[in-house]
């Protein structure tokens, strides 16, 4: 415990610290964001606002993991690395995608093919790290050691795995529109991980996880520095995420999802980026199919805002959303526990 303690405050420290440092030395430099035309209008008051606010995430994410080992001796786990290992590698393809935006001055960075070239080198990477270094089974679970699980080949999982990492990635993307949004709603999910990290480590009889100790450093630090970057960002934003953030903070929650043996269940813990996600499917295939649209924009927070809501009532309410979407999944997993047939009365 004083191990998570310690994780969660030193991100939360240095990312406050190196997201004001990011914005002075950016603002300085007049680097800021460039705003689709296609986008709510009253975001065009948001054009140069410091971005790859990611950076300091990341960084107060290793350092608060180095921190937590360092001072306590908790052993560094292979799965940990792997998550680690998920987090930069998205968190490069987001970083260059915003270098080339802040540097052509435009909205669009990588193209298209780039960017999910670079996404599927790195989740394959993670998916092979993960099973055969980490020893990850290949299996697909909606918590592992529970009465629901699939074992698959190994190609097959990895390919799963891979298309989590991806899919989580994407809708932290998409997610990350407003002021704030992205990133309270992650500190929820990463929150919960943390919880469900130190369940696994005080029942190691029962899941057999041995890293689970590792993944709720791994997940507290993660929460201290959205946490430390949210103190900025908070509306009106001072700095955005980035694709550097975005893409990093979503490869982490499907990879720590993945190590922990709780696949199926990330898409309730995830659910608020899953409803994000699926707006933006749903509105492209309705506009190409029946030539019509079934929201205002996608993603749909996009639609609230043309709809008359104010942006902090969006976000506020979307946080609201993420929140039952939390305890929800928290709920499930306790269930499951119960459940499981280890603890089943003689």
């Amino acid at each position: 415990m004083i191990a998570i303690l310690v994780g969660s405050a030193v991100a939360f420290l240095v990312s406050v610290g190196a997201t004001n440092y990011l914005i002075r030395f950016l603002r300085s430099r007049r680097i800021g964001q460039h705003i689709r035309e296609e986008g709510p209008q009253r975001h065009v008051t948001k054009a140069g606002t410091p971005t790859m606010g990611g950076v300091a995430i990341i960084g107060g994410l290793l350092i608060g993991y180095l921190a937590a080992h360092a001072r306590l001796g908790v052993p560094v786990t292979t799965e940990g690395l792997a998550v680690l290992f998920a987090t930069l590698g998205a968190g490069l393809v987001g970083f260059l995608d915003d270098l080339i935006k802040v540097r052509k001055a435009r909205s669009l960075g990588l193209t298209k093919s780039a960017k999910i070239v670079g996404q599927v080198v790195v989740a394959l990477a993670f998916a092979f790290w993960a099973h055969y270094l980490a020893h990850v089974p290949s299996q697909i679970d909606f918590v592992r050691y529970s009465g629901f699980s699939i074992q698959v080949p190994t190609a097959v999982w990895i390919v799963f795995a891979a298309l989590i990492v991806i899919g989580s990635s994407n809708a932290v993307n998409l997610t990350d529109g407003l002021d704030g949004l992205a990133s309270g709603a992650a500190i929820f999910a990463f929150g919960c991980l943390t919880i469900i990290g130190y369940w696994q480590f005080r029942h190691l009889g029962v899941y057999h996880i041995s890293s689970s100790l590792d993944m709720a450093i791994v997940a507290v630090a993660m929460t201290g520095a959205l946490s430390g970057f949210l103190w900025w960002n908070a509306s009106p934003a001072k700095i955005f995420m980035g694709d550097t953030g975005s893409l990093a903070v979503g490869a982490a929650l499907g990879a720590a999802t993945l190590v922990m043996g709780l696949d199926l269940w990330l898409a309730v813990l995830a659910g608020l980026f899953v409803m994000e996600t699926l707006s933006v499917v749903i509105q492209v295939l309705s506009f190409r199919v029946f030539h019509k649209r079934v929201f205002k924009m996608a993603p749909f927070h996009h639609h609230f805002e043309l709809a008359g809501w104010p942006e902090t009532t969006v976000i506020i309410r979307f946080w609201m959303m993420a929140g039952i979407f939390t305890a929800l999944a928290l709920g499930l997993f306790y269930a499951d526990f119960l459940a499981l047939p280890q603890l089943a009365k003689p």
